[in-house]
């Protein structure tokens, strides 16, 4: 026999063993039984971890040497989820994995479904919905051009304060967190995705594919399709996989809301050309109450602010406001992987507006016959923005732990 370890995603190091052609006849293939999570250069803290686990089936949890159980949580495709609690920089930990009765633990984290809306909780507390079909406009004088679904909105904090707004009424094209692409060429046309009521392009949800609930996720898959309306009749350009993750993590010392928001976008035919812009990409659309220039607060991971930080780089933004009296804020963290990362930032010099905007780099395109992906996690406080604390979850995000798979032993 002969064991051998490779590198697999980046996150992984699976350990596996060759057998002899008679041997590997006669044994059937085992599932994996431990892991050892290494911390690698920084110190963890609550820390999301990610990584595959083939073969395996829930439900599950890791046992530590002390006797601790974490929740795992394992999806279909073999992805496995848990929180990290604590591990100092340059340690390991080794964990056992253990099968539970089904139906325990109970999911900490749920997705219900409300007519168009999926609602996510943790434990019970409102955390975010994802508006999928285009619903009700929520105003009468609102044109029926601007309806669109796909987006997530509201946002809460903790104390349960609504971060996000939705149709406001200098921007009815703007929905709480949402994607779009604004100045863009298809077929020597020039569709508009994000300004709607131009009559240019939208932004439609197609469908729900599936919502999961967890002890240490829920989520929902949707599909979107961008349509140019340029052409004399409506010609579907892209279509987009939309995913969001709401975790259960971010109870102490400081509580907050994780959700991540995963983007992958096709061309249907003909390349989509991205011509150097302002905007364009993941937006989000803060509280009307932080609507001034006085009455918001925003902070880049190069310490910029609204004063000097828009048409900048940055690897996470933060803006913040008063909303019932309270200060409350959200900040949007940015994936290495992403085009062009640390994406330039889009801030508007009045309005609770922020987008990470490739496009501001210059012209690009996603070519017919490719994919574009974009990776966004998202932190939701009670109170003013904790550069550090922000810093500290955008290198867990980045810079995940290593995870190394062993199997279980020969029968």
């Amino acid at each position: 026999m002969l064991h051998r370890t490779i590198a697999a995603t980046g996150l992984l190091l699976l350990t596996f063993t060759v057998l002899s052609p008679q041997t590997a006849r006669d044994t059937k293939p085992q599932p994996a039984s431990e892991l050892v999570v290494s911390a690698g250069p920084l110190d963890r803290h609550h820390t999301l971890v990610a990584f595959n686990l083939p073969e395996v089936t829930g439900p599950l949890v890791l046992r530590d040497a002390a006797g601790t159980r974490l929740h795992l949580q394992v999806e279909a495709d073999g992805r496995a989820w848990f929180v990290l609690p604590d591990l100092k920089a340059g340690t390991q930990r080794a964990y056992r994995l253990e099968r539970v009765t089904p139906g325990t633990p109970a999911d900490a984290v749920v997705a219900a479904t409300r007519g168009d809306v999926i609602d996510f909780t943790w434990e019970g507390r409102p955390v975010v919905s994802y508006q999928g079909g285009p619903g009700t406009l929520p105003a009468a004088d609102i044109k029926p051009i601007f309806q669109r679904g796909g987006y997530l909105h509201p946002v809460r904090t903790p104390s349960g304060r609504i971060v996000t707004d939705d149709y406001p009424e200098d921007h009815r094209h703007h929905h709480g967190v949402w994607f779009a692409w604004t100045k863009t060429q298809f077929e020597g046309r020039e569709p508009d995705f994000w300004n709607v009521g131009d009559g240019k392009g939208r932004v439609e949800f197609e469908a729900v594919e599936r919502t999961w609930n967890g002890p240490v996720h829920a989520g929902v898959r949707a599909k979107h399709r961008y349509v140019d309306l340029t052409s004399g009749s409506p010609k579907v350009v892209l279509n987009e996989l939309w995913e969001t993750r709401v975790f259960a993590v971010g109870r102490a010392p400081r509580p907050y809301f994780v959700f991540d928001v995963d983007v992958r976008q096709t061309v249907t035919a003909a390349p989509l050309h991205l011509p150097q812009y302002h905007y364009g990409g993941i937006g989000v659309r803060r509280a009307r109450e932080f609507r001034g220039a006085a009455n918001a607060a925003f902070l880049s991971s190069e310490g910029k602010d609204r004063s000097n930080g828009h048409a900048t780089r940055a690897r996470w933004c933060h803006m913040s406001g008063r909303v019932s009296a309270q200060i409350a804020g959200l900040a949007i963290l940015g994936h290495p992987s992403n085009v062009r990362a640390p994406e330039p930032t889009r801030i508007h010099p009045t309005d609770p507006f922020v987008c990470s905007a490739p496009s501001q780099l210059g012209a690009w395109q996603i070519a017919a016959g490719t994919a574009h992906s974009a990776r966004y996690r998202f932190i939701v406080f009670d109170g003013p923005a904790d550069p550090r604390e922000i810093d500290r979850i955008w290198a867990d995000y980045a810079h995940p732990p290593a995870v190394t798979v062993t199997q279980g032993p020969r029968g």
